[in-house]
């Protein structure tokens, strides 16, 4: 399976997913001017991953900020991990950042995956 690779942005997160090293990251920042846009290759790419996920899976989610409209494609994301068996998200924020930090628990109670909050 191909690795997405996108470099991050100003406006936009880093985001690496590989199946063969067991990489699957979404850092940084996401205000993308078009989300829809920016995430559908993220979104086509864990589709293709469900058919064949490894054994177990923990995708981290390591943002700083985002804007609403990511907010929405971030929980399309996390729904869309939801019916891949050995799934776990590990959402880091900063010790200060409540924010962040209430955002991955409202994210953790609209999808049924076990959530890991870290912080760095």
């Amino acid at each position: 399976m191909e690795i997405l690779n996108l470099e991050g942005s100003e406006d936009t997160p880093k985001i690496i997913l590989d199946k063969k090293n067991g990489i699957f990251e979404i850092s940084g920042r996401s205000l993308p001017e078009d989300s829809a846009e920016f995430y559908r290759p993220v979104l086509e790419w864990i589709e293709k991953y469900g058919n064949e996920p490894n054994p177990s899976t923990e995708f981290a989610f390591k943002l700083e900020y985002f804007n609403t409209a990511s907010s929405k494609l971030i929980l399309d994301v996390l729904s869309s991990l939801e019916d891949i068996k050995g799934m776990k998200i590990l959402w880091y924020f900063h010790e200060d950042d409540e924010d962040m930090e209430e955002a991955g628990q409202e994210f953790s109670e609209l999808v049924e995956i076990p959530f890991e909050f870290k912080t760095y």
